[in-house]
């Protein structure tokens, strides 16, 4: 099998190598925390969120599954973000392997268009809160924001906004649900559980109205 070894002996090993060797342990530790980037720096918070939502509101339980939703969160996450991975790989990513810049430079040029996206969906009131709690200045433009301030900040409002999406899908399944358990009611069926005679109407409500089409769009128009 083969084997990777990493070893620095202080007298031969040139400052040029030590710094490559810098570089490969900073990309390690980045790989290593991807699966926390996606979530706290793209738009998967907000569509898992929204699936999730749904699901509990049709009541279908574990259907889809977890791992469907998911999935699917993943990929509408990376078409949404599709533009953002441009610039970063035309701007920051390229130029870094073609040797032109340094990585010092190549994260500031990569930093800049994510930090775009982010401000443009998280609410001044999320960051003043986190500006209150760390005790830190108060900024005054976009570019004196803290990006360690401006990550949680942006989760809140995806949060958030989440919960608004989730509540306006639960309106429709919950009038269903009272209008069954009103039927069921007045013909003195008070033993049969509502839930099982409303779950087929929902998914008939949602497969004629071609909810997920309707969903996935206004999820992603919600982004741009």
């Amino acid at each position: 099998m083969p084997t990777l070894s990493l070893t620095l002996s202080g007298d031969q090993t040139s400052p040029e190598k030590v710094s490559v060797l810098l570089e490969i342990l900073a990309l390690f530790t980045v790989l290593a925390m991807a699966p926390g980037i996606v979530l706290t720096m793209t738009s998967f918070t907000r569509i898992i969120i929204v699936f999730h939502f749904l699901r509990q509101a049709m009541g279908t339980q574990q259907m889809p599954p977890n791992q469907v939703l998911a999935g699917l969160a993943i990929f509408i996450t990376v078409a949404i973000m599709t533009p953002v991975g441009s610039q970063i790989n035309q701007n920051a990513l390229q130029p870094y392997l073609e040797e032109e810049i340094g990585y010092k430079e190549a994260l500031s040029r990569a930093e800049k268009p994510l930090r775009a996206f982010l401000f443009k969906h998280t609410r001044e009131k999320d960051l003043s809160i986190f500006y209150s709690i760390s005790g830190l200045e108060r900024p005054r433009t976009k570019e004196d924001v803290q990006t360690k301030i401006l990550i949680p900040a942006y989760v809140i409002s995806e949060l958030k906004t989440g919960f608004q999406i989730g509540f306006l899908l639960y309106v429709p399944f919950l009038i269903l649900d009272m209008v069954v358990a009103s039927v069921l009611l007045s013909m003195g069926m008070m033993m049969l559980p509502p839930v099982m005679v409303s779950l087929p109407f929902k998914i008939l409500l949602f497969v004629m109205v071609d909810g997920w089409n309707l969903l996935v769009g206004s999820l992603v128009n919600s982004f741009m």
